[in-house]
C-alpha cells in the first residue's frame, strides 16, 4: 500500500513559527491546481505499489481551496491509481475556513478526516503566533465539523512557547480534551532561522524556553493526554484506540508515497525525490523540476532507525535482520547496551524503543545508533 500527499502551498497569513514552503500569492492558486492535475498524470508511474491507502492534503492551508477544487484533485487520484483500498482522506484546515456548507461539501466529496490547526486556545498566544483565528472560532469549527458528520478529527497544539508557560498550556489541554477529538498532535515549538521568530531570535529579541521548562511542559502534555485515554504512539502524536494517523504512520513505517506540488517530497522505497519548484515556476506550465537522492544501504538503515524509534513500538530486530542483515542487528544491540543501562532505551519483546518519557531526547539517542559514514 502507498500514500499520496498533495502540498497546497498557499496561506492568507504567514504564521510566525512556520518554515514549510508557502506563499501568500493567492492569484496563482487556480494555475497551481491545474498544474497538480498535470503532475499527477505525468508521475502516475512513480510508485511501484499503485494501491493507494491514504490521501493527504497538507500545506500551507489546503482549506483555502474550494470543495470543487479539492474534490477534483481527489477524483484525479482515483482515476490514475488503484483506490479500492483508500481508507483515509485527510484535509489540513484553518478553523476560519470551516463553515457548515464547506464541511458538508467535503464529506459529500469523500473526505473523512480533518486535521484542524488550532495550536492554542489562548487568544494572546494565537496573536503571538500570528494565527488568523480565535479560540472561540476553533471551538465552533470543531462543533461544525461534528454536525457535518466528521467522526475522525485531529487537533494540533503547540507547547514550549516563550512567555506563556504551564498555566496557559494546562488550560489549552483542558479545552482540547473537552472537544473530544480522536487524535491530538502536540508539537514543541522550534524556532527556525527563516521565520519571523527566527529573525527575532537573531536580533536578540526572543529566546527559546529553557530545557527544564521544555521537560516540564512535555511531561504535562504526556501525562494529561495519556491519563485521558490517548495512546502516545509517536513523539508528537496521541490517538484514541483505532484512530492513529494512517498516512503519517506510513512515513514512519518506511512505506512509499508520492508527493505532488511545489516543494513536495516523494519516496519510492529506494530513493527520495523533491520538487524544486516555487509557486511561480510550478504554475508556469513548464517542465516540473526535481532533485533526487538514491539511498545507500547505510542511508536506509539510518532512516529505519530514525523513523521507527520515533514510535512507541520502536525497532524490530527480526525486521532489521531481514532488511539489513545480522551484522547490523549485532551492532545495534552492542551500541544500545550503555543506553539500556542508563534507561535511555528500553527492551521490547521485538527489539528496542525509546521510553515515552525520553522522547525529547530522541534526536540525540537516534544519532548515537546511526551507522557512521565512511
Amino acid at each position: 500500500m502507498a500514500g499520496v500527499y498533495i502540498h497546497i502551498p498557499f496561506c492568507k497569513r504567514l504564521c510566525a513559527y512556520c518554515d514549510f514552503y508557502k506563499s501568500v500569492r493567492l492569484s496563482y492558486l487556480e494555475e497551481v491546481v491545474a498544474a497538480m492535475h498535470r503532475e499527477l498524470s505525468e508521475r502516475r508511474g512513480y510508485l511501484r505499489d499503485q494501491r493507494i491507502e491514504t490521501l493527504y492534503f497538507g500545506g500551507g492551508t489546503p482549506s483555502l481551496l474550494s470543495v470543487e477544487q479539492l474534490a477534483g484533485l481527489k477524483r484525479r487520484v482515483e482515476e490514475l491509481f488503484d483506490c479500492s483500498h483508500l481508507g483515509e482522506v485527510t484535509l489540513e484546515a484553518n478553523p476560519d475556513d470551516l463553515t457548515r456548507s464547506y464541511l458538508e461539501g467535503l464529506r459529500k466529496a469523500g473526505f473523512n478526516r480533518l486535521s484542524i490547526g488550532v495550536q492554542s486556545f489562548d487568544d494572546e498566544e494565537l496573536r503571538w503566533m500570528n494565527r488568523r483565528h480565535t479560540a472561540q472560532r476553533a471551538e465552533e469549527a470543531v462543533r461544525e465539523a461534528r454536525a457535518a458528520g466528521f467522526e475522525n478529527l485531529t487537533l494540533d497544539l503547540i507547547f514550549g512557547v516563550p512567555g506563556f508557560g504551564e498555566e496557559v498550556l494546562r488550560r489549552n489541554l483542558e479545552r482540547v480534551l473537552a472537544l473530544e477529538p480522536e487524535h491530538i498532535s502536540a508539537y514543541h515549538l522550534t524556532i527556525e532561522p527563516d521565520t519571523a521568530l527566527g529573525r527575532k531570535e537573531a536580533r536578540g529579541e526572543l529566546c527559546a524556553v529553557e530545557e527544564s521548562i521544555s521537560e516540564r511542559e512535555y511531561a504535562l502534555v504526556h501525562e494529561t493526554l495519556t491519563r485521558a485515554g490517548y495512546d502516545h504512539y509517536e513523539i508528537s502524536n496521541y490517538a484514541r484506540p483505532g484512530f492513529r494517523a494512517r498516512h503519517n504512520s506510513a512515513y514512519w513505517q518506511g512505506r512509499e508515497y508520492l508527493g505532488i506540488g511545489p516543494a513536495a517530497h516523494s519516496f519510492d522505497g529506494r530513493s527520495r525525490r523533491w520538487s524544486l519548484d516555487t509557486v511561480e515556476s510550478y504554475a508556469s506550465g513548464g517542465e516540473f523540476r526535481f532533485e533526487q537522492e538514491l539511498l545507500t544501504e547505510r542511508d536506509r538503515l539510518n532512516e529505519y532507525l530514525m523513523t521507527h524509534l520515533r514510535t512507541a513500538e520502536g525497532i524490530s530486530f527480526r525486521e532489521m535482520g531481514e532488511q539489513f542483515g545480522p551484522e547490523a542487528v549485532a551492532r545495534i544491540e552492542k551500541e544500545a547496551e550503555p543506553l539500556l543501562l542508563q534507561r535511555l532505551l528500553s527492551s521490547t519483546p521485538k527489539g528496542l524503543k525509546i521510553p515515552a518519557e525520553r522522547f525529547l531526547l530522541s534526536d540525540h539517542l537516534i544519532g548515537m545508533l546511526f551507522e557512521p559514514g565512511e
